[in-house]
């Protein structure tokens, strides 16, 4: 089953490869969407495709790499689009 998921990642999330290290997952797990440093401090992305895909993904957002220090993480289910061909950094 196909899924959307918008994630918005707190702590200390940027300038730590979060979002370098979240699309290598994603083209590991054929997650499709995109992936962005918000001016607040966070990250945000959203996440396109299977269901244990996209909750890997989200599990790995949870941690991220090993220098970010991850205090909190929004997830919100969206109606799967079907919009993506790829995963990017925005």
């Amino acid at each position: 089953m196909k899924v959307r998921a918008r994630v918005v990642v707190s702590g200390r999330v940027q300038g730590v490869f979060f979002r370098d290290t979240a699309r290598r997952e994603a083209k590991l797990r054929g997650v499709t969407g995109w992936i962005k440093n918000r001016p607040d401090g966070r990250v945000e992305a959203v996440f396109e495709g299977e269901k244990d895909a996209v909750e890997a993904l989200i599990d790995f957002c949870r941690r991220g790499p090993p220098a970010a220090r991850v205090t909190n993480i929004e997830v919100f289910w969206e109606e799967y689009k079907g919009e993506f061909k790829d995963f990017r950094i925005k």
